[in-house]
């Protein structure tokens, strides 16, 4: 009988226990929502759209929305234009190197998005190596290249983060197609032309797309690398929000533009998750390895090395240009004295405080966001591992934050945790909790395909055995998904690290991240300052570079959803 009432009490405490994380995100995501929800429909306690009549009335705003807008569209039709090519080389030629390729094309994407409009400063801006390059072969006085807060760099840097994004969801779908169909057409009398133009772009449309409304959400809610690269002649949504709650107070007008933001996400991350759907239907699939061959004929050839030029030059033109700037700016000799005064703390420092206290603070930072993560990840992978209607409402619950931008969660942190029993604000802690939202996402997909992956079998014959629930656990279960909790665990751990959009708003001054203080050297002048910001920039980079390697070797042994 003890024994009996024992195992209910477990049962019924490990209940309460998976739904720890629907807490979570009910506090600390739908919580806040409301409430710019509320700031933006109910400013005064009454039904009022009167900030959204003067957004929709006033020329600025709509140029604001319409400038996101098409600024998001143009990224993602050069992004694809790009992107399509290669993935055709990706999906149908053997080659050396495919593999480590295909893997150091993604690491733009781990990137933190000042450390990638960093890059782009650094390759071609003003003070740029490539700048002093053609001063000295033309013999030109002033740079030639005048990119810096123009529209040029802002598309060039949406290209080189979303380029990944797009070159893994196109090629991997193509690469599995059947090459029957066209095989039979082509023996019917279909040119090469018609063949793909009446049969395979069909059968890749689902992936395109899915692909185009990817990276369309990321560059409709652009921030870092617009405010940086953009300075105050560019601001989409994203960073409009942020001016208008942090330098103006005017909380309604951010609210009613965080809410048309969340909306054009949400319906992106709806069309996104329909067409992946789509593309995980029974196709007449074969594997990758069948497809692809090695290119014989020079046209194949001379194809193939001029997409790998262009996602070569795409790829680490940049990260290489930070890299080299950060040890020749100035007198163009080798130094590193940008890294050595990342230690000082001297009166022009900003806001008087070390560059190296912002690293202390963002691995602290990243330390228990991994925690969290890793925890409530985990418990929710296991809460929609269970095969009930309640648990496949939840799981697009659970991805709900990926759709909200971080600017928005920060905007929502600030108008609410402010108020006992959650008066966060000025608290230490509100940071790990926002980057957390950020992160869990990520560990749960890391997670639940090897959940999902364990037969039943085992668990039911280990308590045929008199294994105990805890017992089963660590015995069985634990190690089958330790990898996955590592691949998740880095995914956190790299995410706390260059996140900037939810810090900007809730981070104290006098505890910055990486990110904010790489900005706050952007915006002073002098060489110190933006010698500085290079020496940061490749420190952060190296760290996300370094954890996505990790990733990498982790996944070879993982089912995962990356």
């Amino acid at each position: 009988m003890d024994r009996s009432r024992t195992a209910l009490i477990w049962r019924y405490a490990g209940r309460g226990l998976l739904l720890t994380p629907l807490l979570f995100l009910l506090v600390f995501f739908f919580y806040p929502l409301g409430s710019i929800l509320q700031f933006s429909l109910a400013p005064d306690g009454k039904l009022d759209f009167a900030a959204f009549q003067q957004i929709f009335s006033r020329p600025y705003y709509r140029e604001t929305l319409w400038f996101t807008t098409w600024q998001a569209a143009l990224s993602t039709l050069l992004t694809l234009g790009l992107a399509f090519p290669a993935a055709h080389v990706f999906a149908k030629y053997q080659f050396p190197g495919k593999s480590l390729l295909l893997a150091l094309a993604t690491i733009p994407f781990v990137l933190p998005t000042v450390v990638v409009a960093t890059a782009f400063i650094a390759l071609l801006g003003e003070d740029s190596a490539l700048n002093g390059l053609l001063m000295k072969v033309f013999k030109l006085e002033e740079p030639p290249l005048h990119l810096e807060r123009s529209l040029k760099i802002i598309l060039l840097a949406h290209i080189f983060y979303n380029y990944a994004v797009a070159l893994r969801i196109i090629s991997s779908f193509w690469s599995n197609q059947s090459q029957r169909i066209q095989e039979a057409a082509q023996m019917l009398g279909a040119s090469r032309w018609m063949v793909f133009y009446r049969i395979t772009l069909p059968l890749l449309l689902p992936a395109v797309t899915a692909a185009a409304a990817l990276v369309f959400m990321f560059c409709f809610t652009s921030f870092g690398v617009v405010r940086i690269l953009g300075g105050l002649k560019y601001a989409t949504l994203e960073v409009e929000i942020h001016y208008q709650s942090l330098s103006l107070f005017d909380l309604p007008t951010a609210g009613a533009l965080s809410v048309i933001q969340l909306m054009t996400t949400l319906v992106m991350m709806i069309v996104y998750t329909n067409l992946q759907r789509q593309m995980t239907q029974p196709l007449n699939l074969q594997s990758s390895r069948q497809v692809a061959r090695k290119p014989r004929r020079w046209a194949e050839k001379g194809w193939l090395a001029l997409n790998l030029i262009v996602m070569s030059l795409l790829i680490f033109a940049p990260i290489l240009a930070l890299i080299e700037r950060s040890f020749t700016l100035g007198d163009g000799g080798f130094t590193t004295r940008y890294y050595e005064q990342l230690q000082e703390n001297p009166h022009r420092s900003i806001r008087a405080v070390a560059p190296v206290a912002a690293i202390q603070n963002s691995l602290e930072y990243a330390f228990f966001v991994t925690i969290f993560s890793v925890l409530l990840g985990t418990l929710a992978a296991y809460l929609l591992s269970q095969k009930t209607r309640f648990s496949r409402w939840l799981d697009p619950v659970f991805m709900l934050p990926l759709a909200a931008s971080a600017v928005t969660l920060g905007f929502g942190f600030i108008i609410t945790l402010d108020e006992p029993p959650l008066n966060l604000r000025s608290s230490y802690w509100i940071v790990p909790i926002a980057h957390t939202l950020v992160a869990m996402p990520l560990v749960v997909r890391s997670v639940l395909p090897s959940l999902r992956a364990i037969k039943p079998s085992i668990g039911e014959a280990a308590a045929v055995l008199g294994a105990s629930r805890w017992q089963r656990w660590r015995r069985i279960e634990l190690p089958l998904i330790t990898r996955s909790i590592a691949v998740g665990a880095t995914f956190a751990f790299t995410v706390s690290m260059g996140e900037f959009g939810a810090s900007s708003f809730v981070a104290r001054p006098n505890q910055p991240t990486i990110p904010i203080v790489i900005f706050r050297f952007l915006g002073q002048p002098g060489l110190a300052n933006y010698g500085q910001a290079l020496a940061m920039s490749v420190i952060l980079m190296a760290v996300c570079a370094a954890g996505f390697v990790l990733i990498e070797r982790l996944n070879r042994a993982v089912i995962g959803e990356f």
